[in-house]
């Protein structure tokens, strides 16, 4: 008999030539069995215990159940077990096959998710509609008449497409671009004209800002004709004359020599104090 590690990773067991398999005998399952199974959060959920928030693609090890008490025109629907990742508390959601999504069932919030919202308005716009056709056949025709003139409107429309469609494709795209560049071009006479015309224009306005700056500087520095004339024969007279040497100022120093002289006598009479004799005062006796 081989281990059950041994068989562990094989693709085919082998079965004996004297396997009978209605020997062994069948376990009996119960109806509401749950099964362990590894899933990812299909949407967006807030926990409505802690106010956790679980994206999508979040992996659970979660129990699967059937619902029995529901189906959708004979699917089955699945109900999932799962926890919280802060504080534990028991989430579930279902299968919904009627839109091929999961609806949220206990324990959480899904996140808002615009798609959704429309879908919601769409069906709920059928079903008031349903509603208001069932006790009123007038409402009823009154939206048949109102279907057919939509889809009358539809079909105008795609002709008109088709129509555009098949002009477009007998035109040739080089043809059109070549017409287009030649009608974008300028011969060359019409390009010398051109040029001709925008050298007249530039030379005449030219012309009048420069009138029109002689005129301002004119207006800004007025000057009278006999200032004029007068500066003109001053200019004149200055021309015929030699520039004249400027005078040397004569400086004089005088001497106090009055003053100087009194001086000097008061050094002259004045004693010469006598010169004390080192030597006085030097005695020869070695008592001292």
């Amino acid at each position: 008999m081989t281990s059950a590690m041994g068989e562990r990773k094989v693709l085919n067991k082998y079965f004996p030539p004297d396997f009978d398999p209605s020997l062994i005998p069948r376990r009996k399952r119960p109806k509401n069995e749950q099964i362990e199974v590894r899933m990812m959060l299909p949407f967006s959920i807030q926990c409505g215990t802690c106010g956790e928030y679980m994206y999508r693609g979040k992996k659970f090890n979660s129990r699967k159940e059937e619902v029995l008490e529901e189906n959708y025109h004979g699917i089955r629907i699945y109900r999932f077990y799962i926890k919280c990742i802060t504080c534990s508390s028991e989430i579930t959601f279902k299968t919904d096959p009627k839109r091929g999504d999961y609806v949220a069932e206990h324990g959480c919030q899904r996140n808002f998710e615009p798609w959704r919202e429309t879908e919601d308005e769409e069906q709920a716009a059928i079903a008031q509609r349903e509603e208001e056709e069932k006790g009123d056949a007038m409402k009823a025709l009154e939206n048949r008449t109102l279907d057919s003139k939509r889809e009358m409107d539809i079909l105008d429309a795609l002709d008109e497409i088709k129509a555009i469609n098949q002009r477009h494709s007998k035109v040739d795209t080089d043809k059109l671009l070549q017409q287009h560049a030649q009608v974008g071009e300028l011969s060359k006479e019409e390009r010398e004209k051109q040029l001709e015309e925008d050298k007249q224009e530039a030379h005449r306005v030219f012309e009048e800002r420069q009138k029109a700056q002689q005129k301002h500087n004119a207006l800004k520095r007025p000057v009278n004709n006999a200032t004029k004339e007068a500066a003109t024969t001053g200019l004149a007279s200055r021309g015929d004359k030699k520039p004249e040497a400027m005078p040397k100022l004569a400086v004089t120093i005088k001497k106090k020599t009055a003053v100087v002289a009194k001086k000097k006598k008061a050094k002259a009479k004045a004693p010469i104090p006598p010169v004390a004799n080192l030597v006085a005062g030097y005695s020869d006796s070695s008592d001292e």
